[in-house]
C-alpha cells in the first residue's frame, strides 16, 4: 500500500489527537503527546491544523508530525511501525525535500523518539545531532505529597491570572486571556487542567498546564513556569507536585516532562518533585537544503 502525506485540516485533528492518545505508554521513549497539540491550540484550531502532518497507509495513520515553530518538526510514529522500512523511507523523502511542504529550506530540526528507523536514515543522510534535552518521568502509583501551598484550578474567570503568570515566567511570552480561551476550547483540553500557585501574601507565583492522555497512560506537564519575581522559594517544586497529583486524579499512570539539559535549575526542580531523569535525547538537524545529501 502507498504511504500518503496528509494535512488533516480542522476536521481531521480529532484523528491525530486520537492516535497520539493511543500511542502513549509508560514503556515508550519521550514522544509527541496530545498535550503538545493542545498547547499549540492556544493559537486557534486553524493554526493547529496548519501545523499538523500525518502519514497514512490504507487509511491508517502511522505517523504524526507537528510543526512547532519555524523549521522544527516534532514527529512520532505508531508503536508497530517504528521500524517500518517503507514508512521510514517515505518520511526521509518528505522531510528532506522542501517541495513536499513539511520543512522549509535552510536550517531545520526534527525531533523523533529514540529507536525509530527514520532516525538511523537521517543520520546516514548526514543530519547532525543538536543540543541535549532531559526527559523526566514520575510514576503515579503511590500518593503524591501535599505541595504545601495554595493551589487553584483555573477556569475562564481566572484566565487572566494564568496568562499574567505565564508572561512573567517566560521571556518573550505573548500569552493572553484570549489564548487561554482558545486552548481551553481545543479537543485535547477535555483531558487537561491549568493550575496556579499562590504564596502566603496572596501573589500568584507559578502556573502549569497538565494534559492527560486517558486512564493508565502517561500525562504531560506543558508548560510549567514560576514568576520571575518569586523564584528560589520552592514554588516550582510545589506546582510540579500539584500537577502530578492532578494527573493522578485524572487516572494518568505517570507524569512526563522534558527540559533542555542546559536548564539545570528546571531539571533540579522536577527531580525535587520526584521525577526520575532519563537518558538525554537530541533533535537532528540539517543546516541547509541538500547540504548533506549523499
Amino acid at each position: 500500500m502507498v504511504i500518503t502525506l496528509g494535512k488533516p485540516g480542522i476536521d481531521g485533528l480529532s484523528g491525530a489527537v486520537g492516535v497520539l492518545r493511543e500511542w502513549q505508554n509508560d514503556g515508550a521513549p519521550m514522544q509527541l503527546h496530545p498535550g503538545d497539540l493542545g498547547w499549540l491550540w492556544r493559537l486557534g484550531a486553524e493554526a493547529t491544523a496548519a501545523a499538523v502532518r500525518t502519514w497514512s497507509r490504507d487509511g491508517q495513520i502511522l505517523a504524526v508530525g507537528l510543526l512547532d515553530g519555524p523549521g522544527l518538526l516534532r514527529l512520532t510514529i505508531a508503536p508497530d511501525a517504528q521500524r517500518d522500512e517503507e514508512l521510514a523511507q517515505q518520511l526521509l523523502e518528505d522531510v528532506t525535500e522542501p517541495e513536499c511542504g513539511v520543512l522549509p529550506e535552510g536550517r531545520v530540526n526534527i525531533e523523533t523518539p529514540m529507536g525509530v528507523l527514520v532516525r538511523d536514515l537521517l543520520c546516514e543522510d548526514g543530519w547532525n545531532t543538536d543540543e541535549p534535552w532531559t526527559p523526566l518521568r514520575r510514576d503515579l502509583t503511590d500518593p503524591v505529597k501535599d505541595p504545601g501551598m495554595r493551589i487553584e484550578l483555573v477556569g475562564p474567570e481566572q484566565a487572566h491570572v494564568f496568562a499574567a503568570v505565564h508572561r512573567a515566567a517566560f521571556d518573550g511570552s505573548r500569552f493572553t486571556d484570549e489564548r487561554w480561551y482558545a486552548m481551553a476550547a481545543g479537543l485535547p483540553y477535555v483531558d487537561a487542567r491549568c493550575l496556579v500557585a499562590w504564596d502566603d501574601q496572596g501573589n500568584a507565583v507559578a502556573a502549569v498546564t497538565v494534559w492527560s492522555a486517558g486512564p493508565d497512560r502517561p500525562g504531560l506537564l506543558e508548560p510549567m513556569g514560576v514568576h520571575r519575581e518569586h523564584r528560589r522559594h520552592g514554588h516550582g517544586e510545589a506546582i510540579t507536585l500539584a500537577a502530578a497529583s492532578v494527573l493522578q486524579e485524572l487516572g494518568s499512570s505517570s507524569a512526563l516532562v522534558c527540559a533542555p539539559s542546559s536548564n539545570v535549575g528546571a531539571v533540579a526542580t522536577y527531580k525535587s518533585a520526584g521525577f526520575q531523569q532519563g537518558p538525554e535525547v537530541r533533535d537532528q538537524y540539517r543546516d541547509a537544503r541538500g547540504g548533506h545529501r549523499k
